[in-house]
């Protein structure tokens, strides 16, 4: 299900890369439009992916952000890996650092989601 969910009550786990950070802003601002919706746990609003599209949409001031909300600890279709070995992670250890308002170096989880939205084609005016 898809939701527009107000931008500040969204939580972070990772870190973000500024130079990915700033190309994938520029993108959505020379298109105008949002075009892939980010995975957010729906019990505890944490970005499981989509933080690089979450701080471009904070950096653009816009106050909304089209969300994939999902049953992140129960729903065994989603999956999650490290990509950083010195990591040992779980849905589990993701919550609990989010919780804690802590988090990962960026690219160290990577969410494996079968039921992701490519083309949303928003307007930016819709998120403000």
């Amino acid at each position: 299900m898809m939701d527009l969910i107000n931008i500040s009550v969204l939580k972070e786990h990772e870190q973000v890369d500024q130079n990915h950070l700033l190309a994938i802003k520029n993108s959505i601002k020379n298109t105008n439009l949002f075009k892939e919706p980010i995975i957010v746990d729906k019990q505890n609003l944490i970005v499981l992916d989509g933080h690089h599209r979450l701080r471009s949409c904070k950096m653009l001031g816009l106050s909304k952000i089209p969300c994939i909300l999902v049953d992140y600890l129960h729903d065994s279709r989603i999956r999650v890996t490290t990509r950083r070995k010195e990591y040992k992670i779980t849905k589990e250890i993701v919550v609990n650092m989010a919780r804690k308002c802590e988090v990962f170096p960026n690219k160290t989880t990577k969410h494996h989601v079968p039921y992701r939205i490519k083309n949303l084609n928003m307007p930016l005016s819709s998120l403000k």
